[in-house]
């Protein structure tokens, strides 16, 4: 349970930041905007052609008589709207950071330099730094899109569908968003993308109570761009506790779990890629 608030008090502090560094926060918002737009459109298109692709998907139907046969395409169609919708909210962190990889690095640094001691850097070309955060973030949104397929047809299993799964879903949902959210700071450090998984995986809960939150929040239209850029800034305090940066300048994170809490975990801390 210390991990689970834990988590939560970094998604604070890193609202707490950038409402306190407010240029900072407008710089964050531009690829927000520009992700809210692309994904407004994709999900209207989704909303006039789902009638058409489930009738296309569906041509065993054609014969059923009323009502029977409504219901059932509009029972998919409906399906097929939430799956895209899901789709939407899992994935939108993920394409916002590799649109916005140029701002974000440059708030991650600066959320450092403000908690003193070292600035980490890739020390990498932009160019370099853009294919690896994309490499990553694609391999990521593979297993994003598996675990979402797997929940929504679970999601048919009555009671436990109803039940269980969406809460999994959250959870699942949180983690990966998370996983997103640290990438930006702990390239930055020059953490692989295996390490990072092991390093989060051993702070399961830490994650969970960071990112099942802000995929709540995320829910509620407009709400994801206007949180991104402190979920970034959240992100890279967790980070600097996780791989002992603040431990290692003798600084406290400013809102984060204990000291005790603030364990060091990155088994190795710094791989080359």
């Amino acid at each position: 349970m210390r991990d689970l608030a834990g988590g939560f008090r970094y998604l604070l502090a890193g609202q707490r930041w950038v409402l306190r560094h407010g240029r900072w926060l407008g710089f964050g918002l531009l690829p927000g905007l520009v992700s809210l737009v692309l994904y407004a459109g994709a999900l209207v298109g989704l909303g006039y052609g789902a009638d058409d692709l489930t009738a296309w998907a569906t041509p065993f139907a054609d014969g059923w008589g009323s009502p029977w046969l409504g219901l059932f395409r509009g029972f998919l169609t409906a399906l097929v709207f939430a799956l895209g919708l899901f789709l939407a909210v899992i994935t939108f962190t993920a394409v916002t950071l590799m649109i916005g990889q140029p701002f974000y690095e440059s708030l991650t640094e600066q959320v450092d330099r403000s908690e003193g001691g070292e600035v980490p850097e890739s020390g990498l070309p932009l160019w370099l730094e853009l294919w690896i955060s994309a490499r990553d973030s694609v391999k990521v949104l593979g297993r994003v899109v598996l675990y979402g397929i797997l929940l929504f047809a679970l999601g048919f299993i009555p009671v436990i569908g109803q039940t269980v799964v969406p809460v999994l879903g959250f959870c699942v949902s949180g983690y990966f968003l998370t996983q997103e959210l640290t990438a930006v700071a702990l390239q930055r450090r020059r953490v692989d993308l295996p390490e990072r998984l092991v390093l989060l995986r051993s702070r399961r809960m830490l994650v969970l109570g960071f990112g099942v939150p802000l995929v709540l929040a995320f829910l509620v239209p407009l709400v994801a761009v206007f949180l991104m850029p402190g979920a970034v800034a959240g992100a890279t305090l967790m980070v600097r506790d996780l791989t002992g940066a603040d431990e290692a300048d003798g600084a406290d994170a400013g809102a984060g779990p204990t000291e005790d809490d603030a364990t060091t975990t990155a088994g190795g801390g710094t791989s080359q890629w």
